[in-house]
């Protein structure tokens, strides 16, 4: 398999500097991390990848059995540092792909050295005392929703997500990139995304690890943030002075500055 192709990898910034791992959430690709990238470049050797079904990456090398659980994502993570001979990777996932870096350090320890998790959500469904931010009906009618009418699903859900209803570009970015993934794929990444229970895997964490949240986010409110922060012994938790569930685009500014920070003093 050519890893470089399969994922669309790009690595930018400093030979030979520590190596930062930027991953992207559902219906996006790594041009969500253009923002935040050339800081973070400036110390660092950085990858931008897009997972399989998103973004430019491969699509021959989709498989629906691998690709409905978060474990194909992660091999992919795992597989993608190998083929770099990647070690002592910063892995910096944006909501879900925070639970996949999860699930890729614990397979990959030898690889991967610390976490950086943006808007970080380990079950999106309510459950006894646990919020999460969505009922069983939400869940249920968000992936009939778009499994129905995807399209028209993005355009309604993009903005919500994105928030900053006063800047209505960041919501149509969001929704464009959306609309560019595959229909089909975006469908099982969903389920798999909006379905998935990583409760038990925060536990296992045994890397320094950075929490990012936004002040305000529908997807990860703030109860989630505090429920990983608490679950993770080695972490950190910083509230971004941001709304929206994506503070790489809405403020990217502090976004880098975070990271850049932890970073550099991880422990």
């Amino acid at each position: 398999m050519d890893f470089p192709r399969r994922n669309n990898t790009r690595v930018i910034g400093t030979p030979g500097g520590p190596v930062v791992v930027l991953a992207h959430g559902f219906g996006c690709d790594q041009n969500m991390w253009r923002l935040v990238a050339p800081a973070l470049a400036e110390e660092f050797q950085v990858v931008l990848f897009d997972y399989v079904g998103s973004g430019g990456s491969d699509p021959s090398a989709w498989s629906d059995e691998r690709y409905s659980s978060l474990d194909g994502y992660a091999r992919d993570v795992i597989e993608l540092c190998e083929a770099l001979d990647l070690r002592d990777v910063a892995f910096v996932g944006h909501s879900v792909s925070a639970l996949i870096g999860v699930l890729a350090a614990a397979g990959a320890p030898e690889r991967i050295s610390s976490l950086v998790m943006v808007g970080p959500s380990p079950r999106y469904l309510d459950d006894g005392t646990y919020r999460g931010g969505f009922s069983a009906e939400d869940i249920d009618e968000l992936l009939e929703s778009l499994e129905s009418n995807y399209l028209g699903w993005s355009a309604a859900m993009a903005p919500v997500i994105m928030g900053n209803a006063d800047r209505p570009e960041l919501g149509e970015e969001l929704t464009n990139s959306f609309c560019a993934t595959d229909p089909a794929m975006a469908r099982v990444f969903a389920r798999t995304t909006f379905l998935s229970d990583s409760r038990d895997d925060l536990k296992s964490v045994a890397v320094p690890t950075l929490v990012l949240e936004c002040t305000q986010d529908v997807i990860a409110p703030r109860e989630v943030g505090a429920y990983v922060h608490a679950a993770i012994p080695q972490s950190r938790l910083i509230t971004l002075d941001a709304t929206g569930h994506c503070p790489q685009l809405s403020a990217p500014e502090a976004t880098a500055s975070a990271i850049k920070a932890f970073l550099g003093n991880p422990r």
